[in-house]
C-alpha cells in the first residue's frame, strides 16, 4: 500500500471554513485504508456538527518514532493551525512495543500542547490471527494515553464491543489486519465521538465516502452506536 499525505473537508479540498474544526491526523495503513479521516468528516457534515477539515501523515508500517525521525511533522504540528493531534501506530500488544508507544506517545502529546492542540491517541486493532492479543492492545492505548496525557479514542475496544452484540459484523477486510468499509466507519464513529465530545442519537442509514457508499441498517446502527458508548463508558 502507497503511503497518503493529504488533507481537505468534506466539500472542500483547499483552505478550512471559518469555523472548521482543524485536525491533523498522524500514523500509517491503519489510518488511510477508507481514508478514516475523511469518514470522520462525513459524519460531522451529517450530523450538522463543525466542518471538520484534516490533513493526514500516514505511511505503511510506520510508528510514531518513523514520522518523527524521518522529520517534517514536527514543524506540522508546531504550526498552531490545528484544534486536534490523532497519532496511532500499530497495534502495540507486546511489553517492548507497549513502552515504546507510551514514550512517543508522551513526546506527539508534549509537542501538540505546545501548540495548543489537544492529542488524541487512536487505538487500533491487531490482526485477526492474533485477536488473542486484543486485550493486551487495549491495555497499551488505554495506559499509552494516561501517561501522556491525551485524550483516548479507543475504535479497538469498540469493535470488540461490537462483537459482543453481533460476532458477524464484518469488520475486517480481506487481509485479515485492515479493516473493512464497516470497520472504518465505526472507528470513524469512535474518533467523532471523542473529538465532538458527541455520540449522535441516530445514525443514517447510508453515508457516501470517497465515492463509496455504507449502508446501515436499523439494527447495525444500533449495534455501532451501543458499541461506542460502551467503549467510552469505562
Amino acid at each position: 500500500m502507497a503511503g497518503l499525505v493529504g488533507c481537505g473537508s468534506m466539500g472542500d479540498d483547499g483552505e478550512p471554513p471559518p469555523d472548521a474544526f482543524k485536525v491533523l491526523f498522524v500514523g500509517n495503513s491503519l489510518t488511510y485504508t477508507y481514508n478514516v479521516p475523511k469518514t470522520v468528516a462525513a459524519i460531522a457534515e451529517v450530523q450538522g456538527a463543525r466542518p471538520l477539515y484534516y490533513k493526514t501523515v500516514a505511511e505503511p508500517n510506520y510508528a510514531l518514532e518513523d514520522h518523527w525521525r524521518i522529520g517534517g511533522i514536527q514543524s506540522q504540528i508546531a504550526s498552531g493551525e490545528w484544534d486536534a493531534i490523532v497519532f496511532q501506530q500499530g497495534p502495540s500488544s507486546l511489553p517492548e512495543n507497549q513502552a515504546h508507544l507510551r514514550q512517543w506517545a508522551t513526546v506527539f502529546a508534549e509537542e501538540a500542547r505546545k501548540a495548543g492542540a489537544t492529542p488524541a491517541a487512536y487505538m487500533v486493532w491487531p490482526a485477526h490471527v492474533h485477536s488473542f492479543t486484543f486485550p493486551a492492545v487495549v491495555e497499551s492505548y488505554t495506559n499509552a494515553a494516561l501517561a501522556a496525557d491525551a485524550l483516548l479514542l479507543p475504535a479497538g475496544k469498540a469493535w470488540l464491543e461490537a462483537w459482543e452484540r453481533d460476532p458477524t459484523f464484518p469488520l475486517y477486510g480481506s487481509d485479515g489486519f485492515h479493516q473493512s468499509r464497516l470497520g472504518t466507519y465505526l472507528a470513524a464513529l469512535v474518533i467523532y465521538t471523542g473529538l465532538y465530545d458527541d455520540l449522535p442519537n441516530t445514525l443514517p442509514p447510508e453515508m457516501r465516502v470517497d465515492g463509496e457508499t455504507v449502508r446501515l441498517g436499523g439494527e447495525s446502527s444500533r449495534v455501532l452506536r451501543a458499541a461506542v458508548e460502551a467503549a467510552f463508558a469505562e
